[in-house]
C-alpha cells in the first residue's frame, strides 16, 4: 500500500486540458492495477493531488439536467465562459477565478474501499478547514459538498464536491469558494438544487481577499491527518 500522494499545483489552467490530465493519470492507474492482477504482480500504484484554478466555466454531471444552465450559447460566450458535460457524479457547478479546485486522483485500495468514505473525508477536510477561520460549517442532509447555516432559511454551499470512481481509483474532486465572484453562480441553479444559495470565504469573513496559498496548505493538514497520508512534490 503506497500512502504517499504526489501534490502537483497547476496554476490557472483551462478545463479540458486539466481533464485529460486527471484521464491521462487515471488510466495510469487502472492499467497498472490491470497489470498487477493479470501478471500477480505487486507494483505500488501512484496517488495524486492536483491544485488547480480555471477561467470562467461551468460543467454538468452525468446525472446533470442542462436546465439548470440558464444561458445559452451566445450569453455563455459574451460572460467569457465555457461549459462541459462531464462523467462525474452531481449535476452543474461554476468553476473560476478565486476558487481552489482540488482533485485527488487516488487508488483508494491503498487507504480503504469505501466510496461514502472518501466523500466524507474530503467534506471534513474543508470543514476542519473552514474552522480555522472561525466558520461553522457542515453537512446538508442529501445534499454532497460542504454548507454554511445548515438547517436555516439562510443555508448557503460554500464548497461543491463530485466524483468519479473506476476500480477503486477516483477523479474529480471538490471546488471550495475562497475569493470567488458569485455573480457567476446567478447563471445556473447549483447543484440543481432550488432556494439555497451559495457563498464565498472573503465574502462570510468580510474581507476583500483571503490567502489561498494559506488555505491550500489548511487543506492538505487535513487531508494528510485523514487519509494518514504523506503529501510529495
Amino acid at each position: 500500500m503506497n500512502t504517499k500522494i504526489q501534490l502537483q499545483d497547476l496554476g490557472n489552467r483551462d478545463y479540458k486540458s486539466t481533464w485529460e490530465y486527471q484521464e491521462e493519470l487515471f488510466k495510469d492507474i487502472v492499467d497498472l492495477k490491470i497489470k498487477n492482477r493479470r501478471e500477480e504482480l505487486d507494483l505500488p500504484t501512484p496517488n495524486y493531488l492536483l491544485f488547480v484554478e480555471h477561467p470562467h466555466v461551468y460543467t454538468l454531471g452525468k446525472s446533470g439536467d442542462l436546465e439548470n444552465l440558464l444561458l445559452n450559447e451566445k450569453q455563455l460566450e459574451a460572460k467569457g465562459a465555457t461549459f462541459y458535460k462531464i462523467n462525474r457524479g452531481g449535476d452543474i457547478t461554476y468553476h473560476g477565478p478565486g476558487q481552489i479546485v482540488g482533485y485527488p486522483i487516488l487508488d483508494l485500495e491503498n487507504f480503504f474501499t469505501d466510496i461514502h468514505k472518501y466523500l466524507r473525508f474530503l467534506e471534513e477536510a474543508m470543514i476542519l478547514t473552514l474552522a480555522e477561520y472561525g466558520l461553522e460549517s457542515g453537512r446538508s442532509e442529501g445534499e454532497t459538498g460542504v454548507w454554511l447555516g445548515v438547517g436555516t432559511p439562510f443555508a448557503r454551499k460554500i464548497c461543491a464536491m463530485g466524483v468519479r470512481a473506476s476500480r477503486w481509483v477516483t477523479m474529480h474532486g471538490f471546488a471550495l469558494n475562497v475569493n470567488v465572484d458569485l455573480g457567476y453562480f446567478d447563471n445556473i441553479i447549483p447543484c440543481g438544487i432550488r432556494g439555497k444559495g451559495v457563498t464565498s470565504l472573503n465574502v462570510e469573513l468580510g474581507v476583500e481577499k483571503v490567502d489561498e496559498e494559506e488555505v491550500k496548505s489548511k487543506i492538505i493538514k487535513h487531508l494528510t491527518q485523514l487519509f494518514e497520508a504523506e503529501f510529495i512534490n
